[in-house]
Formats: C-alpha cells, structure tokens, sequence
C-alpha cells in the first residue's frame, strides 16, 4: 500500500518555499520605497509661489480646500511617459499641478507637451530644481497628494497605477 503522505511533504515544502520566496520579494519592495522616499517632505506642504507655463502665478494657496496633485516629471524620463495618460485622465475630475523637472527651458518644455499631447497640463518649469528641492524631490516621476487643509497625504516615488492615484485623491478628498 503506498504512503500518500510522503508525496504530500515535497508539496508542503514547495508553498511554504513560495510563501516565503513571495514574502521576501515584497519586504525589498517595501524596502526600496522607503528608501527612497525617505528625503520626501511629510506634513504641511511648502508654500511656494511660481509661473507656469502659460504665464500665470501659481501658487498652493489656490488650491485650499480641494485635494492637489503635484505631479514631478521630467522630459528625458522613460518611466514619466508611462504616466502621462493617467495623469490626463485624473486631470480631468481633480486639481493636478505639474512641474517639469530638469527639462530644459519655456521653449524646450513646450515643445515636449506638444509632442506627448500633454499641454493641457497646467505645468511648471523648474529647470534649477528649486521647487523640487523644496518638496525633497531627488528623482522622477514624484508624486504629491495635498489635501484641502495644505497638508501631504500621500507620496509616491516612481510608476504608480492612475486607479491609485485616483483612490488617493479621493481619500485626500473624503478624509480630510
């Protein structure tokens, strides 16, 4: 009579393997997300006050009492064009604010959205990174949720998926 046991064992081992394998796979994830956001400003957001690309001031206080996406991408990132679909989308229910960084000039910029289709974005030229120091920006594509009251809610480093941007948006806006 064969032992139906000891076939089991090898299949016990492989998902206590795979659980393990899984589990170590999402505490480097949580690792390097924290990593890098760890120079990110938390708590109120920075005041500042700056021109867009169209000519007009900007500043946060325009946006009290509403949830803000700031959104930091650059030109020359790969991993930014990804993006850029979702951020048209959430653009068109909430308050987005972006700031093209490192990207060259007013020309150079404009030039750019033009050709990716993204010159509705209300957008900022931060060519000496001084407004992407202020929020503790080191790399693109950073992303800010502000919620009505001026404070952070929520960053993000690197790709997100445009649902959980929107989700955060929407936590921003309902949990104030």
């Amino acid at each position: 009579m064969p032992n139906n046991t000891s076939a089991k064992i090898p299949k016990k081992r492989r998902w206590f393997r795979f659980l393990l394998e899984i589990l170590l796979i999402v505490a480097i994830v949580i690792g390097i997300r924290t990593w890098q956001q760890k120079d990110l400003v938390s708590g109120v957001a920075p005041s500042f006050q700056s021109v867009m690309v169209d000519g007009k001031t900007v500043n946060l206080e325009d946006y009290s009492g509403k949830p803000l996406l700031i959104h930091f991408w650059a030109s020359w990132c790969p991993f930014c064009k990804f993006e850029e679909s979702s951020i048209t989308e959430i653009q068109q229910d909430w308050s987005v604010l972006s700031v093209a960084y490192q990207s060259g000039d007013k020309d150079e910029v404009v030039k750019h959205m033009q050709e990716r289709g993204i010159e509705s974005w209300p957008t900022i030229i931060d060519a000496d990174s001084r407004l992407a120091d202020l929020f503790g920006v080191k790399g693109v594509p950073t992303s800010y949720i502000i919620d009505g009251n001026g404070n952070i809610r929520f960053t993000e480093v690197g790709l997100t998926s445009g649902w959980g941007l929107r989700a955060r948006m929407w936590w921003a806006d309902k949990f104030k």
